[in-house]
């Protein structure tokens, strides 16, 4: 197996459960780094990838670390290449498999990630062949949605998805966020919506808002699971 690199940060007590941060456009697994102290898991093992780095169309051609080209902002089929759409997906798994061979459930492996990092985490998680923990879509949105009642499984049916946004986001309007949350809701998933005025970023209250929802959705060994 392949895996891409990444920033890992070992857990400092008995390794219980793995959280996959996938980063946005152009950043790094180092973009969030500073970010997992405030989330107070001791007996997480917090895996932040490295993207590929592609030419994307959007940025002039530019090769930067990308799950994916973008070509153009106008909805659509064509809007997102749906090859590199397809090996970002493949990668992403290859990283639970390798926490699961570390003796992790699936069931206890969240996936994370922001703008187009939340957007793979959504596309992956719904489609992944073992339950996951919970799927939490930062400024993100939906991909390739057409493919989604052919390709989601049902063992993600039931998987608790947080969604964050902020209303000020001048690069992924709200709205797609808010998209992506309904349909999400009206197919009967287990879903949570909160925002801020905030814009294409992560503020303190929502570092918060993760950290009590991985607190749910992968709780300490020896604490039930809260609905």
């Amino acid at each position: 197996m392949d895996l891409l690199d990444a920033v890992v940060i070992e857990p400092t007590a008995p390794h219980t459960a793995s959280v996959i941060w996938l980063h946005g456009l152009g950043a790094s697994g180092h973009d969030f780094e500073p970010v997992i102290p405030w989330l107070r898991r001791p007996d997480v093992r917090f895996v932040l990838p490295h993207a590929p780095e592609r030419p994307v169309t959007l940025n002039g051609g530019w090769v930067m670390p990308a799950w994916y080209d973008i070509r153009h902002l106008k909805e659509g089929p064509e809007r997102e290449d749906a090859e590199h759409i397809a090996d970002a997906t493949e990668r992403i798994r290859d990283l639970v498999a390798a926490e699961v061979a570390r003796g992790i459930p699936a069931d206890r492996i969240a996936l994370v990630g922001f703008s187009q990092g939340a957007a793979m985490a959504l596309h992956t998680g719904i489609r992944h062949p073992d339950r996951l923990a919970g799927i939490a879509v930062l400024s993100g949105y939906l991909l390739l949605e057409p493919t989604i009642p052919a390709e989601a499984t049902a063992a993600n049916a039931q998987t608790p998805l947080l969604f964050c946004h902020g209303t000020r986001d001048g690069v992924v309007r709200v709205q797609r966020g808010q998209k992506a949350h309904a349909l999400m809701t009206d197919s009967g998933r287990p879903t949570e919506w909160h925002d801020w005025p905030m814009s294409h970023e992560v503020v303190p209250d929502e570092i918060e808002v993760i950290r009590q929802w991985l607190e749910r959705v992968i709780p300490a060994r020896g604490s039930a699971p809260t609905p």
